[in-house]
């Protein structure tokens, strides 16, 4: 839930109210009616009015950058993988496996697979 005053961007129109996407604004009130589809009241300075608005449609600024972050490191990282012709990292990257690969642990037997291996050894 968002804190009154905070600044919000908009970043969805859900109903059609004709809100300026990529705009700020202010949360100045939470609508409490379990009835109502809108979640705020938010003050938008550049229309100079207060619009009512789900939380959908509205996001945090520390939100929208962080988003902004990872989309410019990824393509980055795409572009050293390409550069330096790894295909690896370009493979990892793209198909979306965001963490480096650990070497394999090796498959550890359980006492009774042991026990079955040597017996079946031993007949032989």
């Amino acid at each position: 839930m968002l804190r009154l005053g905070q600044k919000v961007y908009i970043v969805g129109d859900s109903f059609e109210q004709h809100l300026p996407i990529g705009e700020y604004g202010y949360v100045i009130a939470y609508e409490r009616n379990a009835d109502n589809v809108f979640d705020y009241v938010i003050r938008i300075p550049k229309l100079n009015k207060h619009v009512f608005v789900p939380a959908s449609d509205v996001e945090m600024e520390e939100v929208l950058v962080q988003q902004e972050v990872d989309r410019l490191e990824r393509e980055s990282l795409i572009d050293f993988a390409l550069a330096t012709k790894n295909e690896e990292l370009f493979r990892r990257i793209m198909n979306g496996d965001g963490e480096i690969a650990e070497e394999p642990v090796k498959d550890v037997q359980s006492n009774e697979d042991f026990i079955k291996q040597i017996g079946l050894k031993a007949w032989i």
